[in-house]
């Protein structure tokens, strides 16, 4: 308090005690994100601050006490945000909804750099702790990610160490998965080590299409009924949807817009059998680390102080697939 030109990581030192303490070396961010001001249907409903200037000054606040966040500003009502991983990110975002933000983000994508002429990719020393009968299924899952075996321990009371070389972008929407193989009895760390030539192809990511809402209204029991056999829904009956909206994952690779608005037609026909009692799945309700874990190039995770939505960045059909058209040409 009361120096000026001095950071977080420096030491003031007595004049009979000339030797500082070496500086602390903060890792570089590895990831960013895009963060939108929320310009979706639903925008302003539940927020208390939703402009721009809120959220940058929020942002800028942030920047006093983080210091491994980098916050660019790339338009009026757009910033790229870059932190240590996706649970840096996540905090922040939680955090922001919690104190009555609003707001967009986009996927979580690695950050590259050219060293010596190579384009380079950060890659991330992961230790994983995990029982015997799971150990197959952990190595193959992360050899399909790029990883690295490094190196093996046997502890010998039925857990096993294994440490890996994984590109961060491997990583992304891994832990999900990983607990789920593991049935919670795995343990993962993962510490940035350095960047390396870039891997070609892609790395990880999403195989299944999504299903997206083609109208405004109401969820209804009767269209969920339909559609729950082409994939998993994620949104209850009665929840309110707009067009281009996010509620669930197709079984197959393409995304599928469906109508989950359609309500039973009520005439005065009456049939032989009695109507049976609808009955329909539990919804599989993302939390926000699955949500940002789900997205793909092509879509934004609306974020509200009550919802967690997702949306498509083109809401209308037709011209998404236009641009899609245009993106393949």
């Amino acid at each position: 308090s009361g120096m000026e030109d001095i950071f977080v990581g420096e030491t003031v030192t007595p004049i009979d005690h000339q030797d500082s303490l070496p500086v602390l070396h903060i890792d570089e961010p590895t990831l960013q994100m895009t963060f939108i001001v929320n310009n979706s249907p639903f925008a302003g409903r539940e927020g208390k601050f939703v402009t721009a200037r809120k959220i940058e000054e929020r942002l800028m606040a942030q920047l006093q006490t983080d210091v491994s966040l980098r916050v660019d500003p790339i338009g009026p009502d757009s910033w790229i945000v870059s932190g240590r991983g996706e649970l840096h990110l996540s905090i922040l975002i939680e955090n922001m909804r919690r104190e009555g933000f609003e707001l967009q983000v986009s996927r979580p994508e690695v950050i590259e750099r050219e060293i010596d002429g190579v384009k380079c990719e950060p890659f991330e020393r992961v230790q994983i702790d995990t029982p015997e009968e799971y150990m197959g299924s952990v190595i193959e899952s992360l050899g399909m990610r790029k990883a690295e075996m490094q190196d093996m321990i046997n502890t010998g009371n039925g857990q096993v160490r294994i440490i890996f070389l994984a590109p961060a972008r491997g990583l992304i929407g891994y832990t999900t998965e990983f607990l789920s193989m593991t049935r919670g009895y795995g343990i993962m760390h993962h510490t940035f080590d350095q960047y390396l030539p870039m891997i070609q192809g892609q790395i990880g990511g999403r195989h299944q299409g999504a299903l997206v809402s083609i109208d405004t209204g109401k969820a209804t029991t009767y269209s969920i009924m339909s559609i729950e056999e082409r994939g998993t829904v994620f949104v209850e009956p009665g929840t309110e949807v707009y067009e281009g909206m996010i509620i669930g994952e197709n079984s197959r690779d393409k995304d599928l817009t469906v109508n989950i608005t359609k309500a039973k037609q009520m005439t005065n026909v009456r049939s032989a059998n009695k109507d049976q009692t609808s009955v329909i799945k539990k919804p599989r309700i993302l939390s926000l680390e699955e949500s940002l874990e789900f997205l793909n190039d092509d879509e934004y995770c609306e974020v509200t102080p009550e919802s967690i939505r997702l949306r498509k960045q083109i809401l209308n059909k037709s011209e998404r697939e236009k641009s899609q058209k245009k993106k393949n040409n």
